[in-house]
């Protein structure tokens, strides 16, 4: 989680200027393209409803002219679909700051023992909130998955028999 989109240098959650709060997405267009991270975009939170601040508005932020072509399309596309016009703003990314440590994987952080577990096994902050296995874990207890995918993934996450038990409770019998 980050902040982009603003000319500060160094922005914080309480000084942020004009920035948006974001997320910043490293990808592979050989295992999956920017129209089908579009389409998740799409699909993942709500467009249509105009934020009462810079902070938490909707904007996709391109990196050249193929995605800021491939974006508008998209967004047309979306307003077509659903007869609406969408307040999604399209603009040039510049820069992008981290947020501060309280906010990364603010989900997992909220049961101390996922969040201790991860750190034993990521002592390094960096390579915490930059792991694969933390950002899936910190999504499901957001509520973004189903018990279906928990249940094919867990094993994958590196967690104790315990743990395992704790989140399949958690996300299987909410």
């Amino acid at each position: 989680m980050g902040y982009a989109g603003g000319e500060k240098i160094n922005p914080t959650y309480y000084n942020l200027g004009k920035y948006s709060e974001t997320i910043q997405i490293e990808y592979d267009p050989v295992k999956i393209s920017y129209t089908e991270l579009l389409h998740h975009f799409w699909d993942n939170h709500n467009y249509r409803l105009k934020s009462a601040s810079r902070q938490y508005m909707s904007i996709i932020f391109y990196h050249n002219p193929k995605q800021k072509e491939l974006a508008i399309q998209s967004l047309e596309e979306q307003e077509m679909r659903f007869n609406t016009k969408i307040v999604t703003e399209i603009i040039p990314f510049k820069n992008y700051y981290l947020a501060e440590n309280y906010h990364q994987k603010f989900r997992l952080q909220q049961f101390k023992e996922l969040k201790e577990h991860y750190t034993e096994i990521y002592p390094d902050f960096a390579d915490l909130i930059n792991s694969t296995a933390v950002a899936r874990i910190n999504g499901f207890i957001g509520g973004y998955g189903t018990c279906e995918q928990l249940k094919k993934e867990i094993d994958t996450y590196e967690l104790t028999e315990t743990l395992k038990k704790f989140l399949l409770e958690k996300i299987c019998e909410s």
